[in-house]
């Protein structure tokens, strides 16, 4: 299957019921010193990424940092499951996920959220019957999913975690590992002002860590682990060659990386030897290339039961981290040397930052 390179206009703003208009897009710009305003930096905003493999919700109010969380959740659901050999979403996958949405809707309707987007991503582009999920989740919880594509996809990501780019560095090419697409973006510097950085090229691979792990069994015996960890990463390896050639017809070869999504975030604490995950020992933190790209190769070809006792890994990630290994070392051998940047933030942060801008609150330092 090809990548997918096209990048087309995007509206960014919050979700609307399958089908219906979009509300209003709220004011912005300079913020007027009014009561209006102040009420509205009282809000809580709610963004949520529907994934093929998880569902992840934050709830936010502005602050003087950007934005401080004060709910989250996530679960892994799975809705990709068996989506590359039946090109539809199961009725179990479609199950699990309708009740972590409906906690959510829960959480939202508690913490009275007035403006939200939730976005979903791979699976329910792909998925022949992803129209009619969408309708079900909307009829069974009254969340809109909004089923963005890949050049929004890639849009947030950059959005969520650009400000951990060093400006000085070489440029930097941000990638987002997810379950059924891996995006790469090529961002310039930030704009005048302090605003995000332009996206100057970039891709989306219809492989993630549920997609590229069905294409391959849990083998039992080493010798066929190897060879199925090398049958993915030549999957993987063409659609990386394509994109790097582009960047040196640009002139661009050394780059920062800059990793987002749980694969890179569980590798990096595993490297930091943590006994368990710690968000403020990962976002932000740096990890050896060469270092990072080894750890892959050496979880990868562990069995299942070896992976499920590493710390940050455990069962719930002991069988897909696999395929996530596999892409990352693609990533990581394209594109040598150095340290790896890591982000735990993401879409959903990007989401609150866009509609919190919009609304006129967005209070970055």
């Amino acid at each position: 299957m090809p990548a997918r390179t096209d990048f087309a206009g995007i509206d960014p703003g919050p979700s609307a019921p399958p089908g219906g208009r979009q509300p209003a897009a709220p004011r912005s710009g300079p913020l007027p010193r009014n009561g209006a305003t102040v009420a509205k930096r009282g809000r809580s905003y709610g963004a949520l990424d529907l994934g093929t493999n998880n569902c992840r919700l934050l709830i936010a109010r502005p602050s003087p940092d950007g934005f401080t969380v004060v709910d989250a959740y996530s679960r892994v659901v799975r809705l990709g499951e068996g989506l590359m050999e039946a090109g539809r979403l199961s009725d179990a996958a479609m199950d699990r996920t309708v009740a972590a949405l409906a906690a959510c809707a829960e959480k939202l309707a508690r913490r009275d959220v007035r403006l939200t987007r939730n976005v979903a991503t791979e699976a329910c582009r792909r998925a022949s019957n992803g129209l009619a999920f969408v309708e079900r989740v909307y009829a069974e919880t009254g969340i809109a999913l909004d089923v963005i594509s890949p050049a929004e996809e890639a849009r947030l990501a950059v959005l969520g975690c650009h400000v951990l780019i060093d400006p000085d560095g070489p440029p930097a090419l941000v990638f987002d590992i997810g379950g059924g697409s891996t995006e790469l973006m090529l961002v310039g510097d930030a704009t005048d002002g302090g605003g995000p950085p332009e996206i100057i090229d970039w891709i989306s691979m219809p492989w993630g860590v549920v997609s590229l792990a069905e294409t391959e069994p849990q083998w039992p015996d080493a010798h066929d682990r190897l060879a199925a960890y090398e049958r993915m990463l030549g999957e993987v390896q063409p659609l990386l060659a394509g994109f790097a050639n582009r960047l040196t017809e640009r002139g661009v070869g050394t780059v920062q990386l800059l990793g987002t999504s749980g694969t890179i975030t569980t590798l990096a604490s595993v490297q930091l030897g943590l006994p368990g995950y710690d968000r403020r020992r990962v976002d932000g933190c740096a990890v050896g290339n060469n270092e990072l790209s080894a750890l892959c190769r050496s979880i990868g070809l562990r069995s299942v039961a070896d992976r499920a006792r590493i710390a940050c890994v455990g069962p719930d990630r002991a069988e897909l981290i696999v395929a996530g290994c596999a892409i990352l070392e693609a990533i990581l051998t394209r594109w040598p040397g150095g340290d790896v940047k890591v982000a735990d933030r993401g879409i959903r942060e990007g989401i609150l930052r866009t509609l919190m801008t919009r609304d006129g609150v967005w209070m970055p330092r």
